[in-house]
């Protein structure tokens, strides 16, 4: 059975990535179209359906569902997500209804023609530099005047094997600041279908990977004295979350 798992893992992520790649390229000119005339639904929406092509091709079909029920999510708002793959990202245009702005490691700048997305639209942020961070929140505050919502991941990185790591204040602090709306939404087990890590060694295979977005946490009133409160609730929602999938 180990066997087997060698010889799948690399044999699936590769054909992965070639889902990954090979529509982008293609749809590269309308991406670089959208971005340049500021067309960042035409963008979103492009994202929305590249992750299908992605999901279908690759074998992965996400379940997406709501801890009381379904609803529209804010506009703008602030989704504060736990980060444990890759996939994390991919899934994002599956319950996000309008255009969302990411913030990513400046080091995607370095991907050619991914950069883009960062140059024009995304947020590219040094988390080595307190200064440049601080800097991202600013442009990010700026796009939520926008009327364009943020995704963060306020880990900072990726927890491998789904054990969530703690929070960082940012993305509460920024929700305060403009007054937007909360969306906690937990990745539970994305993590099993691809991993960071070792190409040969982390997981890589198809299947059912599962999402949970929480109700909207209102900031109405708040101020930066309840960051560590709205924090922790959040923290305390998405943990549970997982211990009901992983036991951690």
């Amino acid at each position: 059975m180990k066997l087997f798992l060698v010889i799948l893992r690399p044999v699936w992520k590769t054909w992965f990535l070639l889902w990954f790649v090979v529509p982008f390229i293609l749809m590269f000119p309308l991406f670089y179209f959208g971005l340049v005339t500021k067309r960042f639904d035409f963008v979103f929406k492009l994202k929305r359906l590249w992750a299908r092509i992605i999901s279908i091709g690759a074998f992965i079909y996400p379940v997406i569902k709501y801890s009381s029920k379904k609803y529209k999510l804010p506009k703008p708002c602030v989704v504060v997500c736990n980060h444990t793959s890759y996939l994390d990202i991919i899934f994002i245009p599956f319950y996000t209804d309008h255009t969302a702005v990411f913030m990513g490691k400046s080091e995607l700048l370095q991907i050619p023609l991914f950069k883009y997305f960062f140059v024009y639209l995304d947020i590219p942020v040094n988390r080595q530099s307190i200064k440049d961070s601080h800097k991202a929140f600013s442009v990010a505050g700026e796009k939520i005047d926008e009327g364009l919502s943020q995704i963060i991941y306020p880990e900072g990185t990726i927890s491998e094997h789904g054990k969530l790591r703690p929070f960082k204040n940012g993305a509460f602090k920024l929700a305060i600041e403009k007054q937007v709306t909360i969306v906690p939404v937990v990745n539970v087990n994305n993590w099993k279908f691809l991993q960071n890590g070792g190409f040969l060694t982390s997981n890589g295979r198809p299947g059912i990977p599962k999402i949970v977005v929480g109700d909207p946490i209102y900031t109405t009133g708040m101020t930066e004295a309840d960051i560590p409160q709205l924090k922790e609730k959040v923290t305390t929602f998405i943990h549970s979350e997982l211990e009901k999938e992983n036991g951690k």
